[in-house]
């Protein structure tokens, strides 16, 4: 995959709006939970089992087909903004911020598949898609789980599946999330009574950035809860129907708003499109609202001169992992939002994604 600097110059895969209904769902991930046998769970581990761990996982995944050539990071030798990098685009969860040893991260061609070796579990593997993909990316990530698991022997009860570190992984130890944008919904005030019977459903709700994350912009990741009693298959198409229907519940919200809103709609969405391409400072919290309002008009036609794929990587991009990196050193919030701003209208001025 090359270097860290290559990998942040191609927009993730699953940010490109090639897969099914990416006007709606911006991505499919499919993530395993596994521990190795034999070896205490990270929180109990010491430091010399984590670094085994950590060994032993590269060595087996540099024997895979699909992380032979892939991109390693030695959490120990990176940056605090290259592990904010690795939050902001769905790589690793909050927890790597943390200094702890024995920590790495294995990223794939285009970060569609990875290995993330001793965060809550010794190795969670995720494949991520674009667009509506749950099948697919189960298909991928287990393929690569078997893989894997040739050089590497997982905790397994024959009672109880996968052991992980929370019981709630326990059993396929598998966790589908589908990122939606659901800004038709929000508008039209219908998302509680939606996101309510969702809930009922055995499947949770969470920002952008998954748990503890606010659902700014309309923004939102269903994903199902539990993973014992069930198959990955029927995991998987169960979270694939639910988003189905949210998808439909979705369209028809929007259909209604540019009906009944007319001009007002339009105006709105070019009201946006106006201070992205022309402000001079922009907070994290105004881009994902405006960039919501930005992606509704490209999806509803009134927008045509920026495509899908660009206002999706806006949504990463401008994050402040990303400017604190490119800026070499953290500017501090005010410089960064004059930077987003500065970033926003280059990218829009091209019109495309990188």
């Amino acid at each position: 995959m090359g270097t860290f600097e290559q990998m942040l110059a191609t927009q993730p895969g699953w940010l490109d709006a090639s897969g099914p209904i990416s006007n709606v769902v911006l991505s499919t991930r499919v993530r395993l939970a596994r521990n190795l046998k034999g070896v205490p769970f990270p929180m109990r581990a010491d430091n010399a089992d984590l670094e085994r761990v950590r060994d032993r996982t590269l060595a087996a995944a540099s024997a895979s087909n699909y992380l032979s050539d892939a991109l390693v990071l030695i959490m120990d030798e990176s940056s605090q903004s290259k592990r904010e990098i690795l939050v902001e685009r769905h790589l690793t969860g909050r927890e790597f911020l943390r200094d702890s040893p024995g920590r790495a991260v294995v990223i794939g061609d285009r970060e569609l598949v990875s290995a993330v070796i001793n965060e809550e579990d010794h190795l969670r593997l995720a494949c991520l898609r674009s667009g509506l993909e749950p099948m697919d990316a189960w298909r991928l990530v287990d393929r690569l789980d078997t893989e894997l698991e040739r050089n590497l022997h997982y905790s397994y009860s024959s009672d109880w599946g996968y052991l992980t570190s929370c019981p709630t992984n326990v059993g396929t130890g598998m966790r589908v999330s589908v990122l939606m944008h659901l800004v038709g919904l929000v508008r039209s005030n219908r998302i509680a009574q939606v996101l309510g019977s969702i809930s009922k459903l055995g499947l949770s709700v969470r920002g952008f950035y998954g748990e503890r994350s606010a659902a700014l912009g309309g923004f939102f990741q269903v994903s199902n809860q539990m993973t014992l009693g069930q198959s990955e298959d029927d995991i998987a198409y169960m979270v694939e129907r639910v988003a189905g229907q949210l998808v439909t519940l979705e369209l028809e919200a929007r259909s209604e708003l540019t009906e009944k809103g007319g001009r007002k709609i339009e105006d709105e969405v070019h009201r946006a499109h106006g201070i992205l391409t022309s402000a001079r400072i922009i907070s994290p919290d105004e881009m994902m609202v405006l960039c919501s309002s930005l992606r509704f008009g490209i999806t509803e036609g009134l927008i045509d001169s920026v495509d899908l794929a660009t206002a999706n990587g806006l949504l990463v991009s401008t994050q402040p992992g990303h400017l604190k990196h490119f800026n070499g050193r953290d500017p501090g919030p005010e410089r960064r939002d004059r930077m987003r701003a500065d970033l926003i209208r280059r990218e829009l001025a091209s019109g495309s994604s990188a």
